[in-house]
């Protein structure tokens, strides 16, 4: 894991009202559009290291994405 994988995890802890201002906020940090970094994200989600350092961060994740593919799944 970099630094930046490091500040994506950090940047996930953050709470955010509206999720454009957090689309914007992606795009000024980290250089990456919103699709990019969700896809960086989810590869970060299946690396050991991140789920050492950010266990329950990385496990509501997982658990958010395990249930988008589900009701994807079921439609």
């Amino acid at each position: 894991m970099n630094d930046t994988d490091r500040a994506i995890l950090a940047f996930e802890l953050e709470h955010w009202q509206y999720q454009g201002n957090k689309e914007r906020v992606i795009q000024e940090r980290f250089g990456f559009s919103p699709n990019r970094y969700y896809q960086r994200l989810n590869r970060l989600l299946d690396e050991p290291e991140a789920l050492a350092q950010q266990p329950a961060l990385v496990k509501r994740l997982l658990n958010r994405r395990d249930q988008r593919a589900q009701r994807r799944r079921a439609v």
